[in-house]
């Protein structure tokens, strides 16, 4: 039967026309329903269909805002106030929101001011007002940096696109650009310590936060993530010491909030995390799905299950594709993806041994395999990682293949990460899958990834990228979705 064997005979299509207007609104209800990315595209469509609509691009731009995507907020507002409609004052109140999380103060000061002058008595002046007292505190410690903004933010934005590629040393060399230039920019410093941290090499992740802390010691950014570094390194004592020091910290930003709340629920300290996650969520903050889930994490771990279910219900509007992964789920196979992403971190350290930091890859791998493994998957798949010993089972052979498939064809990094959580699944079943034709595997696994990721990759397109059959690369999909569904039974 074909797909529209059930329209009934009689039924009719009634044609109307889907004007602007009407995606605009539909836009607008998915944005009241907080459906964000749905919320995204209906808007995205209006602007199509009427691009010179400022409406529609303010709307879109606090969209953008409340995903994350400043920079590309700021593109909006920018064109709305260059082009479209100069009189709309409220795009300087958006911009200097967007601008502060970037932490570019001095533009967030310059448009909040404007912002001010426009609209002493606007909807938005109270707020605007509490923005300049806080830019006031965080002037002191980011330094001035008034040159050359625009040439920053353009750098900035290109260096986070590459850290969530997994583009790391291109990162890296980035980001020591970015602070030669503005040595006192600290949230560059901030991001080149997590570049370390994800090449494996945690000791230098750490010299670079020591260097902030030296000139910035309350710099709040750098001790959180120096304490989820430590919680990593599973380096406890230093992990309770740090700890300790920001139970006592009392930030004002919001941001500051937020970082404090989900770094305290990366540590696994629950009731810390939970008391500021629902303090900012009761004062009216609209997060993104990652604030959701350490709320809805903590809230589960200290026995408020209804605000937890809620807090998950929000993030399921905001990524649906996060379905069964809730934390009274995820927590049951915690070990498992803990694994998964030592297996990745091995696999990624292993690879830079003919590299500059190649030693601190062995030393990472050598105190992981003296330190408490959890399963001997993980101690075989560190000695193939090591001396590539051919005396090991053939999946993890074929299983670091694929990994270096990924690495070498410069993929992202989180489907690495993935394929490696995947690959533990299937080792801690009671399955023997060898991937004997890993290109094949590869390649299918790298079409459902995109698939599920929502990007466009072809089959044809992968085929080409593995240098496999369009008939393989169905085949191995295919395979791969079944033997997912069998192991999640």
């Amino acid at each position: 039967m074909g797909k529209y064997s059930n329209v009934k005979p009689e039924a009719k299509v009634i044609p109307f026309a889907q004007n602007g207007d009407y995606f605009y609104q539909k836009g607008i209800r998915a944005y009241r329903k907080r459906d964000l990315y749905k919320a995204r595209r209906w808007l995205q469509r209006a602007e199509t269909i009427n691009p010179n609509d400022a409406s529609v691009m303010c709307q879109l731009a606090i969209v953008l805002t409340e995903l994350g995507e400043y920079q590309r907020s700021n593109e909006y507002l920018l064109s709305i106030l260059d082009d479209l409609a100069p009189g709309m004052n409220d795009c300087h109140y958006f911009l200097a929101n967007n601008f502060a999380f970037l932490g570019l103060f001095q533009e967030a000061r310059k448009h909040a001011e404007l912002y001010m002058e426009l609209e002493p008595d606007g909807e938005f002046i109270e707020d605007i007002d509490d923005l300049l007292d806080l830019l006031e505190i965080e002037a002191d410690e980011e330094g001035n940096i008034e040159d050359g903004q625009d040439q920053l933010i353009i750098m900035q934005e290109k260096a986070k696109e590459l850290l969530e590629n997994g583009e790391l040393d291109e990162a890296i060399l980035l980001l020591e650009k970015i602070i030669t230039e503005y040595p006192q920019f600290w949230s560059a410093y901030n991001n080149l310590a997590l570049a370390h941290f994800y090449k494996g090499n945690t000791d230098r992740a750490c010299e670079v936060l020591e260097d902030i802390l030296e000139e910035n010691p309350g710099n709040l950014h750098a001790l959180c993530n120096l304490v989820v570094f430590y919680y990593k390194e599973h380096k406890d004592d230093e992990v309770e010491k740090l700890a300790n020091k920001l139970e006592k910290v009392n930030p004002i930003l919001v941001e500051h909030r937020y970082k404090l709340g989900a770094t305290f629920g990366m540590i696994g300290r629950d009731e810390m995390a939970y008391k500021w996650l629902r303090t900012l969520q009761k004062n009216g903050f609209q997060g993104d799905s990652t604030f959701y889930y350490w709320l809805a994490s903590s809230a589960f771990h200290v026995g408020h299950q209804a605000v937890a279910e809620q807090a998950w219900a929000r993030v399921m509007a905001l990524n649906p594709e996060k379905e069964g992964e809730a934390p009274w789920n995820v927590h049951k196979d915690a070990t498992e993806e803990e694994e998964g992403e030592l297996l990745a971190y091995i696999f990624f350290t292993s690879r830079l041994k003919d590299k500059k930091d190649g030693e601190d890859a062995f030393q990472f791998m050598k105190k992981q395999l003296e330190g408490p493994l959890q399963t001997q998957s993980i101690k075989e798949y560190m000695q193939y990682a090591i001396s590539c010993n051919n005396d090991v089972p053939l999946s993890i052979k074929n299983a670091y293949a694929i990994a270096s498939l990924y690495l070498d064809k410069v993929l992202q990094q989180s489907l690495i990460i993935d394929w490696h959580h995947f690959y533990t699944k299937v080792r801690s079943s009671n399955l023997t899958v060898s991937f004997e034709n890993y290109h094949g595997f590869a390649a299918g696994f790298a079409y459902n990834w995109y698939k599920n990721q929502d990007k466009k990759m072809s089959q044809k397109e992968i085929s080409y990228l593995f240098e496999v059959s369009v008939v393989s690369v169905r085949k191995y999909s295919k395979e791969l979705v079944e033997l997912e569904q069998f192991l999640d039974q």
